[in-house]
């Protein structure tokens, strides 16, 4: 009946438990509603902020999460004096160059507890992506020494974990942020300065949330990269010792003992050899040429007496690349004419030559007996 159907249309709704269609549907976008509630961070969590400062390392420049800092000028060989804050540590293949930062998370409530994450969100590119690399270090290491480092990740789904725990009462953590130099000749090798350098994103996770309560990020600029080269040299399995004045550095020295020219009572790690006029006093050692960043592959070495023995005419230096009996030339006393080792000198490849004394065993007015030193000057040319 019509006044039936009026009745109803006004009527107060049933309960949703007990209402058809209608009454489904309501639940289904109550429980929607409360789902995604859930995967979203709690209320009091929810202004946490994440802070990037400076703590004891490089400076960071900027506010409201987009910061700024620099590595300043790197080499491969770690020569040369580091930027402020910065540290650096020569390796087998490169150098790192490394430093810390804090990470600062604000309005935590208890007991809540805040993960920060980090990848490079914007790699260097072209040539210095192969001459720089970014590594991570978490607040759980000192961050103080290379093996403390390792990559970071260049994509959300790879970053990796920097500080975790972080509560209330203890909110600031101090994390590493690094730069790889590995060894870079030939074609893809690059120097130079890249002023709008790569990013660092950081995420703030609350709770165990998988979803972002807060994101700061930090771009390295003015990064600038130098080409390098080392010559050293060393002792050889069974030869006599080299001694350096410092870890790696020149002026090296080298003491050849008593000898005579007859060769008799050679010193440990000499092997003697007659030669017309006289005896060779040969001695095995290590040449080990360092390049980066070069557009070749290849060097050349080159070596003369830049200072001569005051009584020349009893003792010269000789080189031979086998060492065997008759291989011995002498060795160029014009650095201008200096004699060859090698013209394919490969980065990092340890060349062993052979360095003879010759002792005249001259009698008469021109001979000699006492103590004569020598200077020989290596030179490593890169093209």
């Amino acid at each position: 009946m019509p006044s039936t159907l009026h009745d109803r249309e006004n009527a107060t709704p049933e309960p949703a438990s007990r209402t058809g269609g209608n009454g489904r549907g309501l639940c289904v976008c109550v429980l929607l509603a409360i789902c995604l509630f859930l995967s979203l961070a709690p209320s009091a969590s929810a202004a946490s902020k994440l802070t990037l400062q400076t703590s004891g390392g490089i400076a960071i420049a900027g506010a409201a999460g987009v910061y700024t800092s620099s590595f300043g000028t790197m080499n491969a060989l770690a020569l040369g004096t580091a930027q402020a804050g910065v540290s650096k540590s020569v390796l087998t293949n490169g150098a790192m160059y490394f430093s810390t930062l804090g990470v600062s998370v604000s309005s935590l409530g208890n007991p809540d507890t805040a993960v920060v994450k980090a990848y490079v969100s914007t790699n260097f590119t072209g040539a210095a992506a192969s001459a720089m690399v970014i590594y991570g270090c978490p607040s759980t290491s000192a961050c103080n020494s290379a093996g403390q480092f390792s990559t970071l990740g260049t994509s959300l789904g790879t970053e990796a974990t920097l500080a975790a725990g972080i509560t209330k009462n203890a909110n600031t953590a101090t994390i590493g942020l690094a730069i790889f130099l590995p060894d870079n000749d030939g074609a893809s090798a690059f120097t130079g300065t890249v002023a709008a350098g790569p990013t660092v994103t950081f995420d703030l996770y609350v709770n165990g949330a998988v979803i972002t309560t807060d994101v700061a990020t930090l771009a390295l600029n003015n990064s600038t990269v130098q080409n390098a080269v080392q010559l050293t040299l060393g002792t050889a399995t069974g030869g006599l010792t080299i001694t350096p004045s410092a870890p790696l550095q020149d002026p090296f020295s080298m003491n050849f003992g008593n000898v005579n020219g007859l060769g008799i009572g050679p010193a440990t790690g000499l092997t003697t050899f007659s030669q017309a006029g006289g005896m060779i006093y040969s001695t095995p050692y290590n040449v080990l040429p360092i390049f980066t960043d070069m557009s070749s592959t290849a060097a050349s070495i080159k070596v003369c007496v830049s200072t001569t023995f005051t009584h020349s005419a009893v003792l010269g230096l000789h080189d031979s690349a086998s060492g065997s009996s008759g291989s011995f030339s002498s060795i160029s006393t014009n650095c201008g004419t200096a004699t060859s080792l090698t013209s394919s000198a490969v980065d990092r490849s340890t060349i062993t030559r052979y360095l003879g004394l010759f002792v005249s065993n001259v009698n008469g007015a021109t001979a000699y007996t006492g103590v004569d030193n020598a200077t020989l000057t290596y030179t490593l040319t890169v093209p």
